[in-house]
């Protein structure tokens, strides 16, 4: 049971867990759900049940039954509801960029590649662990999740500004603006290719993907998917992409990712939504290579909240006072930057 190899093979979304799991050399012959309920936290065997009459579950590639005995070295993939955890929170010495601080809000400037939210996969190292090392008594909000401070989020290898309440009232305040669609937040994004027009709105629902819940699809019609709208200007065109920036009218779940794969301009370096291939310009050698070297560089999606005028926009819950920040580009992504000018410029 040591030997058993237990992989996560997706990241958290709202609703699943996956994983993968390959029974040990040594294994005795065991019922499949009562197996699974020995190697999977916090499933009871009622769930694990459920999840095989759904056929959420194989075993060597095959649906099988709850009766079925795994045997050494079968492999047996999963989805699964997530299970209840423990919401305690481990206060962690991680460093924040704070960028403004008072009583009751700071903004903290968060780098590519950090999970801002303890979740599955991901229950250590996130922001949320970090801020409850640095401060005490944070508002949680949202019936007592495991979020304290948290009003709103960007995704993990996004990087840029997040608004963190210190109060109740601030929390409350200050989510009733993401609410009503009040605060002002600007993105700046690296996209492939040159848009046709260079300053427009993208309209269109976005909702999980039925082929793969880790993606998000547009859908134009309206009959899926909550309501989305980005606005966009194209900041800088370097010939194969261009530099934008994305203002934001609502906030779904990968909203500008989606948008602009939806509109045929993916985001540079988006692993997710297909930006991470050349998807402009030739092959040929030096080219490809200096596509390669700028997607070595840059950990995740060129996405970044923000860059020039307006990063996160709102109005002070104390003083009433409109407030705005903004934020330089990693320097990471400056480079990449540096890079298509030079190459663009050269004859």
């Amino acid at each position: 049971m040591s030997e058993t190899e237990l992989e996560v093979i997706s990241e958290e979304d709202d609703l699943f867990e996956h994983y993968r799991i390959v029974a040990d050399k040594g294994q005795s012959l065991m019922r499949l759900d009562k197996y699974l309920s020995l190697h999977v936290a916090n499933a009871s065997r009622t769930k694990i049940q459920n999840g095989i009459d759904a056929e959420a579950v194989k075993v060597n590639g095959q649906v099988t039954k709850a009766s079925y005995k795994v045997k050494p070295l079968d492999v047996v993939t999963l989805s699964l509801p997530q299970p209840p955890r423990d919401t305690e929170i481990i206060p962690e010495n991680i460093p924040l960029d704070i960028i403004y601080e008072d009583d009751v809000l700071l903004l903290v400037n968060k780098p590519t590649g950090m999970v801002v939210h303890p979740a599955f996969g991901n229950w250590t190292g996130t922001l949320i662990n970090a801020l409850v090392y640095h401060f005490q008594n944070l508002p949680t909000g949202r019936n007592g999740e495991g979020r304290p401070g948290l009003v709103h989020r960007i995704d993990k290898d996004t990087s840029g500004l997040l608004v963190i309440a210190k109060t109740e009232f601030a929390m409350t305040f200050l989510a009733k603006q993401f609410s009503d669609h009040t605060i002002e937040r600007t993105y700046n994004a690296l996209i492939w290719g040159d848009p046709k027009v260079e300053k427009g709105t993208i309209t269109g629902h976005i909702g999980r993907s039925a082929r793969d819940r880790r993606v998000m699809d547009v859908f134009e019609d309206g009959s899926q998917g909550k309501h989305a709208v980005t606005h966009y200007e194209v900041v800088k065109s370097l010939r194969y992409v261009s530099l934008v920036k994305c203002n934001l009218e609502t906030g779904r779940t990968h909203q500008i990712r989606a948008h602009m794969q939806h509109i045929g301009h993916p985001i540079f370096n988006d692993t997710v939504y297909g930006g991470d291939k050349i998807l402009r310009g030739g092959s040929a050698g030096s080219y490809r290579a200096m596509v390669e070297n700028c997607f070595s560089l840059l950990p995740g999606q060129a996405l970044h909240a923000a860059f020039q005028r307006i990063a996160v926009g709102f109005v002070h819950h104390t003083t009433r006072q409109w407030m705005q920040f903004d934020t330089e580009l990693p320097v990471n992504f400056q480079l990449i930057l540096e890079k298509w000018e030079n190459y663009v410029q050269q004859p």
